[in-house]
Order: structure tokens, then C-alpha cells, then sequence
């Protein structure tokens, strides 16, 4: 029922009150939710959403948009903010985002599966954002992602690349100068310790580099698998270690050669004397690990700026909307990991 006021007017439609006495919970805690705040447990948000549904209830956005002249913020929704190539994009972001005056309300998927995306699709649609940016939102699909009608939305490698505007690194030119220099320094074979099977960019990365190999006449080995972190590149290591054939490998991520390079010295193998190795991304620590890191450097404050802009460009924009991509070079960043072989 509309609500009415202290001297008996009635409202035109539902109030955050009337959402808050279905959902049982506080007025504020809805205004957390239409914020987006994360400070809400989760069955406590999907109350609120179901009240918002069941009442025909939204923020008020049209009242702020005609005041502001937009809500001044932008939603980012990605899958596990914590790992290094997201945790770079969302500062880039979100720094790019301040310098345009807007604020940055982030939008977290807990599990990589259908029904998460699904879920966050639906509260999107109770967000007072002005646009969205996705990051590495790499299970979901034009499908199981469903976003509101006329929303601005730019993406940056996921599968919902080509149905959005798009920012996304080169790939494969960052892969190609990796797994050439390797095979320009004299190396026979190079090696592979590749990212999730799960993820877009592992699997660019992958796939190029077992081009480049076949390119140069060379039968490429089985690729080691790992998952972003430290750690599975010194499992991988550990492996790797005990191919006394091996003088070369690349790792698909920087993060993947620092745990590899550990392992290889706990065997008294050399980096690079006795194995090169090049990472990609070049995160800060690359220029001061030891040895400093050879790896491909890719402009995450230019993705988050592009990002930022692909974005804001739609507001206001009339007629169809271009889902073309804007590719960022990468940059080969050669320092000491990386050596002819010894043998």
C-alpha cells in the first residue's frame, strides 16, 4: 500500500520505509543496498531486493539525476578484486573515475557461476550508477550477465568482449615478444606455465605462445598449468626443476614466475645462467625481485582511463551503440632473468 504523510498526503509510490517494514530490516540498511555498499549480509540484501521487487520500489534516481544532472558514479563489477591484474584495473579506475568527477561503487561476484552473474544483474538494476565497468568477468555471458536496458557498460577481458565497448591489453603481441625473445637469445625450446583454464587472457596468452612455437619449426611441450598466484608457479617449479632439459620458460604472469624462480633456486639452478624466465605483467615488484624481472608491461592506468571513457561516452548518446575495442600495446621489458643458454 502507498504510504502517506505526517499530514495524511499520499505518496505516488512506495517508500524506503514501506520497503524496510516488508524486508523487516532498518531504513538504512535499504539505502545500503540501493547503494550498493557492501556492508549488507548477503541474505539480508536479497530481502531487500525482494521487497524492492514485490513493492515496485527504486531509489529515487530520476529526482537526484534532474538535480545532479547524473548520480556521479560508477559501478564496477568484477569477479575476486583481491587478484593482482583486477586489484591494478580497479585503482586504474577508479583513479580515472576521480579525475572526472565520479565516484566508484564496487560490485563483487562471489563464485564464477551462472547464477551469481544472474544475481548481480539483478541488483545492478537497484544500483543508482550512471554506468558500469566489468573487469575479468570471465564466466559470464551476454546470457547469465542480463543488464538493464540503455545502461552504459564498457568491459575489459571477458567473454562479454564484442558485445560491449571494450578495453583490453594486447595479448598477444605481450606473448609473441616474450616467447621470441626466448627463442632470439638461442633457446631451443621454451616452456610454458600458463594461467586458468577458466580465464580469457590465460588462454590468449597460451595459444599464442604455442604459434609462435610451431611458427619457428618447434613442437611445443605440454604447458604447465597454474592459477594466477605464487604458489602454483613454485608447484610448477617444483616440476619444472627436475627437466634438467629445460632453459626457458614463460609464465603467464609475473606473480607465477616469482614462486617459479624460488623453486628453481631451492634446486641451485641458476636464474638466468642456468634458466630464463618472463613473466607478464609487470607489476611493481618486478624491478626489484632478484634477479629484476623480464616480463611484458601492460598499461593498467590506461586500461582503467579507456575504460572510464568507453563508459562515460554513452551517456546521453543517442542511436545504436558501437561494440568496437580499443586495444592497449603491451611492452616487452627485458631486464636480468633472461640470458642465451649456458648449454
Amino acid at each position: 500500500m502507498p504510504s502517506t504523510t505526517g499530514r495524511g498526503r499520499r505518496k505516488t509510490g512506495p517508500s524506503i520505509e514501506d520497503v524496510a517494514r516488508l524486508a523487516g530490516v532498518s531504513a538504512q540498511t535499504v539505502s545500503r543496498v540501493s547503494t550498493g555498499s557492501q556492508a549488507v549480509r548477503e541474505e539480508t540484501r536479497a530481502r531487500v531486493l525482494e521487497a524492492m521487487d514485490q513493492l515496485g520500489y527504486s531509489p529515487n534516481r530520476a529526482a537526484r539525476a534532474l538535480r545532479n544532472g547524473s548520480f556521479g558514479t560508477i559501478g564496477l563489477l568484477a569477479y575476486r578484486f583481491e587478484r593482482t591484474g583486477e586489484a591494478l584495473t580497479t585503482e586504474a579506475v577508479v583513479r580515472a573515475a576521480e579525475e572526472q568527477g565520479y565516484s566508484v561503487t564496487l560490485l563483487s561476484v562471489q563464485q564464477p557461476v551462472a547464477d551469481e552473474w544472474e544475481h548481480a544483474a539483478h541488483r545492478l538494476s537497484h544500483q543508482a550508477i550512471d554506468a558500469l565497468v566489468i573487469i575479468r568477468a570471465e564466466q559470464a555471458t551476454p546470457e547469465s550477465l542480463a543488464l538493464p536496458a540503455g545502461m552504459a557498460v564498457a568491459v575489459s577481458d571477458s567473454r562479454l568482449v564484442g558485445h560491449y565497448p571494450s578495453v583490453v591489453a594486447d595479448q598477444v603481441q605481450g606473448s609473441e615478444d616474450a616467447t621470441r625473445h626466448l627463442l632470439g637469445l638461442g633457446h631451443r625450446q621454451v616452456q610454458h606455465i600458463a594461467g586458468p583454464d577458466d580465464s580469457e587472457p590465460a588462454y590468449v596468452r597460451f595459444a599464442t605462445w604455442q604459434r609462435c612455437l610451431t611458427e619457428a619449426g618447434i613442437r611445443p611441450p605440454e604447458a604447465w598449468r597454474g592459477d594466477w598466484t605464487a604458489r602454483s608457479g613454485y608447484e610448477a617449479g617444483l616440476r619444472i626443476a627436475q627437466e634438467r632439459d629445460v632453459t626457458a620458460v614463460y609464465c603467464a604472469n609475473d606473480e607465477m614466475a616469482f614462486g617459479l624462480i624460488r623453486a628453481l633456486h631451492e634446486h641451485d639452478l641458476r636464474v638466468p645462467e642456468d634458466i630464463s624466465v618472463v613473466g607478464f605483467d609487470d607489476i611493481a615488484l618486478a624491478g626489484f625481485s632478484s634477479p629484476p624481472l623480464t616480463t611484458v608491461k601492460q598499461d593498467f592506468r590506461r586500461i582503467g582511463q579507456e575504460l572510464v571513457r568507453l563508459a562515460l561516452d554513452q551517456l546521453g548518446a543517442h542511436g545504436p551503440r558501437h561494440h568496437g575495442r580499443s586495444v592497449i600495446p603491451t611492452e616487452l621489458v627485458i631486464r636480468n632473468t633472461t640470458a642465451p643458454p649456458s648449454h
